[in-house]
């Protein structure tokens, strides 16, 4: 007579060995998360700066004589591009490694794109061999001056 709902004996202890995999999976899944927070995280901080310094850079930067005499809207390309090094300074942008930061004015409107790279350090991928160490972010903002 055959019994059911018994296992067989060469069975038991099958879960315990599939233990530590699963463990490991677990561990590799949460470094794989930290690792993209980390450079989702950086790479919002300099979006946020090169915004701040688009807006601090198209409206202070505006060259005065001309708006006021002609009523003329003309960005000063070195004012703008030192407003907007004075913003990021004022953001921590700088404290990050590998900041590369460009300021562009158009010529014909005043309108001013401030570009911000850098490059972040991976926590946990550096265990694994072959695998990048750090990732480069990069961030960008326009900021047009306008007549309200």
């Amino acid at each position: 007579m055959l019994r059911r709902g018994r296992r067989s004996r060469p069975e038991q202890g099958s879960v315990l060995m599939l233990m530590p995999a699963a463990v490991l999976v677990l561990v590799v899944l949460g470094a794989l998360a930290v690792d993209f927070s980390i450079a989702f995280l950086a790479q919002r901080a300099p979006a946020l700066a090169a915004a701040a310094a688009a807006n601090d850079a198209a409206t202070k930067a505006l060259v005065l004589e001309e708006f006021y005499g002609q009523g003329e809207l003309r960005l000063d390309p070195a004012a703008a591009a030192r407003i907007a090094a004075d913003a990021l300074d004022r953001h921590g942008v700088q404290d990050l490694d590998g900041v590369v930061v460009t300021v562009d004015v158009e010529p014909d409107a005043p309108v001013v794109r401030v570009a911000v790279e850098a490059t972040v350090p991976y926590l946990f991928a550096r265990a694994v061999p072959g695998a990048p160490r750090d990732v480069t972010v990069r961030a960008a903002a326009t900021a047009r001056a306008e007549r309200s």
